[in-house]
């Protein structure tokens, strides 16, 4: 996913039963337009682990160079120019800190047709390894860009940008204020950014206040709420059928 995604690969490290396998990948590289010589590197799996220091269960690994940071405005856009005349799904993660839930998140992302994400700053890195495992590589596929580029930012500039965009604000969140998440109100909406918060506290109380909407998943038997990963599975679901 991520060389499909035009990642640019520094290197690769796997084990000998990949080889075949991985060279439509390696030959797909060397034709690429401007492409230079990428070294592979094969090794027995014990080597590997001795290298890496764990059990390197899916027996490959790759070293890729971090694309630029494209800013806000500039992905917003991008983002609004490829869904055309359908209606824009965005997400927002404030503050999220599991690895864990990030990388599920992106994969709920790719699989519910999710446009983009926004991180805050807060928020752990979605390139982090464990999450590009748990997101089985759609970290790479989705596009994503951090909102902001200090604490400060969000929430207050980075709403700003959002609606300057034409964006309305979804919080997912339990308030006096919240309506339900099949509200017809939400899927009318053309352009919707979900935000989504830290495990545990949720959302800041100024995020909740800085959104157009509140928006809550009904419950049953007594459960107050979904840990985030599965409650961005539901939202995305929900709000981009359309």
């Amino acid at each position: 996913r991520a060389v499909r995604a035009g990642y640019q690969p520094v290197s690769f490290l796997l084990g000998e039963r990949w080889l075949d396998q991985m060279m439509p990948l390696f030959e797909r590289l060397v034709v690429r337009e401007g492409a230079g010589p990428v070294p592979v590197f094969v090794a027995s799996m014990e080597l590997m682990e001795q290298l890496t220091g764990f059990n390197v269960t899916r027996g490959a690994l790759a070293a890729f160079r971090r694309p630029r940071q494209i800013p806000v405005d500039e992905f917003l856009g991008g983002v609004v120019e490829a869904a055309g005349d359908r209606p824009v799904r965005v997400c927002v993660l404030e503050g999220i800190v599991d690895h864990t839930n990030v990388g599920a998140i992106f994969r709920s992302a790719a699989a519910l047709n999710v446009d983009g994400i926004l991180v805050s700053p807060t928020c752990c890195d979605p390139l982090y390894r464990r999450s590009a495992r748990v997101s089985m590589g759609t970290v790479f596929q989705v596009p994503w860009a951090q909102i902001g580029t200090c604490p400060a930012d969000w929430p207050e500039n980075g709403s700003a940008q959002l609606h300057a965009l034409g964006f309305k604000t979804a919080a997912m969140a339990l308030s006096d204020r919240s309506v339900s998440i099949d509200d017809p109100a939400l899927a009318a909406e053309p352009k919707l950014a979900i935000v989504l918060g830290t495990e545990g506290d949720g959302l800041a109380n100024s995020t909740i206040a800085a959104c157009d909407y509140t928006v809550k998943i009904p419950m049953s038997h007594g459960v107050d709420s979904l840990n985030v990963a599965a409650a961005s599975a539901v939202a995305f679901w929900q709000l981009g059928r359309l």
